[in-house]
């Protein structure tokens, strides 16, 4: 494995462990926000222990009678 393949482990590990003791894979939080949330707090790595909290917000349109 790479250099760069085992950074890329490392910091997605350390998102998912972010995103775990934040509690974000309960059942209850499994929407669409909720997952954009997760897929954000993994993307953001060792940057959620800095401060940086990302929360998405998914608004779908309602359909019309």
């Amino acid at each position: 494995m790479s250099r760069r393949s085992v950074i890329i482990f490392v910091w997605l590990a350390i998102g998912a462990a972010a995103a775990g003791q934040r509690g974000y894979y309960t059942p209850a939080g499994l929407g669409c926000s909720g997952g954009a949330t997760i897929g954000i707090t993994l993307a953001a790595g060792p940057l959620n222990y800095i401060g940086v909290d990302p929360k998405i917000t998914c608004n779908w349109p309602t359909p019309s009678p």
